[in-house]
């Protein structure tokens, strides 16, 4: 018998890819596609583990698990970041704190 792809196994890992992206848009893109991937790893991973000898591709889902793992982390991290940012300067101060970093041409 051939064996077949496992199901969603490469739109795991570039989700995954994508939730490591997306940290940078304020933590909300790398959350909401980090999640959107882990449970789709959830479900690729007990399918795969019910007949291991049908499917292959079973390398990306757990890179995709591990990338995406990693830009939850990342993502949490940084909205927790904006989220402090915003409650001690305010969304003014954060703007005039980002011109002025662009105005000095970088850190």
């Amino acid at each position: 018998m051939q064996k077949q792809i496992l199901p969603n196994s490469t739109l795991i890992l570039v989700f995954g890819i994508i939730s490591i992206l997306g940290c940078c848009c304020y933590g909300l893109l790398g959350m909401i596609f980090g999640i959107i991937a882990l449970i789709m790893a959830k479900k690729a991973t007990e399918l795969y583990n019910e007949n291991p000898e049908l499917y292959t591709g079973y390398q990306n889902v757990q890179i995709g698990k591990i990338l995406a793992i990693s830009g939850v982390v990342l993502s949490s991290l940084y909205l927790i970041y904006v989220i402090f940012m915003f409650a001690t300067v305010g969304f003014a101060g954060y703007q005039d704190m980002i011109e002025e970093i662009g105005r000095s041409g970088g850190y």
